[in-house]
């Protein structure tokens, strides 16, 4: 009879094990269950909230490609749909050597394109003063990812495969890099590859019934390089140019009623809001490096060299951005006031988007200079326009500066701080970067050619249609 007692516990311990191990097992097979897939009883966002939270929150790998994003998304298909896109843009399957052959890349027999969802294979564009006008690397990679899953990005543009459903046409020539890497004759060649790829293209692009449909007035080309599409600039004045200005172009081939000016791709590191340095924090007036002597527009940068040189809180010195020049540049920037932006050889230069990364009042001297958004960005709220003729005039520059209060000048620092995401190029594309803003430069100016097309359309559509009845 004593001995029940010990039975009972016995049984209480032999029952809580077995309800511990019913519970393993329980919880086993939930997890199981769960990661079945598609066709598992749980549906699939509900499995994303309780499991992927917790792999969401695992250290992050720091090894990764310069143009990777920065998170990898969950979802696992595409960020937007024709239907969210502003700008539905067909592209032309252009062969590598007109693209991303160009930068050394040779993919499988038959491929076309890199496999923009996995970033490490994509080529990377060379450093320098080329990246200036890599613009044509960063839109066509933007289109690529549009139909491609797991790349979070803006949904501005997106790429159709049927021209006839398309906004415009996308022309994906890397023609600023095939000018700085291949515009020399090699050998006993006649022609250098650069002129060889323009010649083909526009004997490509001459015989495509999409060209032929509106004489390519719905055609997008890059040639953001002044020196680019020489020979070929001449055969596409009817299509859309994408350019840094239009200093070497007549204004039957380029102007600002059909055209889209986009930025330079800064080469100097630019500056976190949060940490840019104050009024205080900057104790250089105003800051230039760069070439001085210049030809046409840019005579005007040596007349303010001689003006500018000995005073003492002006830097204004010859640079480049080779050897250490753009660090230099960006430390030179971030210490002072205003930098200037003076014409060169064209009106534009990357000069202007150095200065507004490195949040530094662009005091613009450039006449003839077409800038970036102007139609939705006003320039004047941080930037300072000097007509050159009166720049050159001694003391007029150095009184006008030191003449801006700290307040004034705080506003106009506070402002650049807000536009200077609107100038940054990148891939994945984020909302409101430089890649986003140009293919809404591009929407609107469709919307203005459009408008202007109706109007002129008034009457000889409205005869047409009542001929017809």
């Amino acid at each position: 009879m004593t001995s029940i007692p010990g039975k009972r516990v016995f049984s209480s311990r032999l029952l809580s094990f077995l309800i511990i191990i019913s519970m393993f097992f329980l919880l086993l097979s939930s997890s199981l269950l769960f990661r079945i897939g598609d066709n598992s009883l749980v549906p699939k966002s509900i499995y994303n909230l309780i499991v992927v939270a917790t792999v969401s929150n695992e250290p992050k790998s720091n090894s990764c490609n310069e143009i990777c994003p920065e998170s990898k998304p969950i979802k696992s298909f595409p960020s937007c749909t024709p239907n969210q896109a502003i700008l539905k843009v067909f592209m032309y399957d252009l062969p590598p050597h007109f693209h991303f052959g160009l930068l050394g890349w040779k993919g499988n027999q038959n491929q076309i394109w890199p496999n923009v969802g996995n970033f490490s294979e994509i080529p990377k564009y060379p450093g320098g003063l080329n990246l200036q006008h890599s613009i044509e690397y960063w839109l066509t990679l933007d289109l690529l990812s549009s139909t491609t899953q797991n790349v979070p990005r803006s949904c501005s543009a997106i790429l159709v495969h049927n021209s006839s459903q398309a906004d415009i046409i996308f022309v994906p020539f890397f023609s600023s890099l095939s000018y700085n890497r291949y515009s020399k004759i090699e050998g006993t060649e006649k022609l250098s590859t650069n002129d060889i790829l323009q010649e083909k293209l526009v004997e490509y692009l001459k015989g495509r019934d999409e060209w032929k449909r509106f004489g390519g007035k719905d055609h997008l080309i890059m040639a953001h390089h002044p020196n680019s599409m020489l020979v070929a600039r001449w055969k596409f004045g009817s299509a859309m140019f994408l350019l840094a200005d239009f200093g070497r172009y007549s204004n039957e081939i380029a102007n600002i009623d059909k055209d889209v000016i986009a930025p330079y791709k800064h080469v100097v590191r630019g500056v976190d809001a949060s940490n840019s340095p104050s009024f205080e924090e900057r104790p250089i007036l105003v800051y230039f490096q760069g070439a001085i002597y210049r030809k046409d527009g840019g005579v005007i940068r040596q007349e303010l060299y001689y003006l500018m040189k000995d005073e003492k809180d002006v830097h204004f010195t010859f640079g480049s951005a080779i050897g250490g020049g753009a660090r230099k540049a960006s430390t030179g920037m971030t210490s002072s006031k205003f930098c200037l932006n003076i014409a060169g050889d064209t009106p534009s230069s990357n000069r202007l988007f150095d200065a507004i990364v490195s949040h530094c009042v662009p005091v613009i001297i450039s006449d003839e200079i077409e800038l970036p958004y102007e139609d939705i960005l006003d320039y004047s709220k941080f930037s300072i326009f000097v007509p050159a003729s009166e720049a050159c005039k001694k003391g007029y520059l150095l009184n006008l500066l030191r003449g801006i209060q700290k307040e004034k000048w705080t506003k106009m620092w506070e402002n650049l701080k807000q536009i200077a995401p609107h100038f940054e190029y990148q891939y994945p594309s984020k909302n409101g970067d430089a890649v986003d803003m140009i293919w809404k430069a591009v929407s609107r100016k469709l919307s203005s050619l459009q408008y202007i097309t109706h109007r002129k359309n008034r009457y000889h559509r409205s005869k047409q249609f009542l001929n017809a009845r």
